[in-house]
């Protein structure tokens, strides 16, 4: 379980688009022909390019499965017309829904393809990571509830010989980590909020909290297990991230900047 709380685009993720803003327009081919009716060749080849920047293989495989798809789709949209279903309310917002979605998506492409991220900025982006992440990992076990009461019991059942584990699995709300005991992965301190971070540093190892911490998740009693030094990966296996976390932060502010000259009634 991660307590950090990320900030979000809107409608789409811009992770998958750097890849996808070198591909080239396709041509006006024709893929198949249903009952008269052309499906071109771009259709395919925007789906195979929208995979491959999610990291899938294209292969004649792949190639042949999307086509007897597009087809399927194509003998289904004809039909759904002659029964009238492209004049149902419901179609009518789905439709103007993707047509928006549709648009955001080629917004994004278009920031991506502008504001290429220079090597100083990722550099800076890499330098403020380390910084941020810390040079330690803490190995640890929580338990989270609702109440501090509830909180405080925990800590003094876990005090007086009960089992930190069966405790966990018994009344812990992390359903994450509830069924390993309350058990969480090695992970630095600042992949936590705040409140949970702080108190983790705090701790020696095999120490409990002496009082409960308070997130926006809950109540936590925390048990530090172990702490060992942090493996940041080298600049260049993790470039690409980088990029991707500063065109998200980007365009995130390019956004909100729209949003406040928008006249909303």
């Amino acid at each position: 379980m991660r307590f950090m709380k990320f900030s979000q685009l809107t409608v789409l993720g811009i992770f998958s688009l750097i890849a996808v803003t070198t591909a080239q327009a396709q041509s006006a081919s024709t893929m198949a022909k249903v009952n008269g009716v052309a499906i071109p060749q771009s259709r395919l080849e925007f789906i195979v390019k929208a995979r491959a920047a999610q990291g899938q293989a294209d292969s004649p495989e792949t190639r042949k499965a999307l086509r007897d798809d597009l087809i399927a789709e194509e003998v289904i949209a004809q039909d759904a017309l002659k029964k009238g279903l492209d004049k149902d309310p419901d179609f009518t917002a789905q439709l103007e829904i993707a047509r928006l979605t549709a648009l955001v998506r080629a917004y994004q492409i278009d920031y991506v393809k502008n504001h290429p991220v220079s090597d100083e900025e990722l550099h800076k982006e890499y330098d403020a990571l380390k910084s941020q992440m810390g040079d330690k990992e803490y190995k640890a076990h929580h338990i989270l509830v609702a109440t501090e009461a509830e909180a405080k019991d925990v800590i003094a059942r876990i005090k007086k010989g009960g089992k930190f584990d069966k405790i966990a699995q018994e009344k812990s709300l992390d359903t994450g980590s509830k069924s390993k005991g309350g058990e969480l992965e090695w992970s630095p301190a600042a992949s936590y909020v705040q409140p949970f971070a702080e108190a983790l540093t705090k701790l020696n190892k095999g120490q409990l909290t002496e009082q409960p911490v308070k997130t926006p998740f809950g109540w936590h009693v925390i048990r530090l297990d172990d702490v060992r030094p942090l493996k940041i990966p080298p600049f260049e296996e993790i470039k690409q991230n980088l990029a991707q976390r500063v065109l998200q932060r980007q365009f995130a502010t390019f956004v909100a900047d729209l949003r406040a000259k928008a006249k909303v009634e």
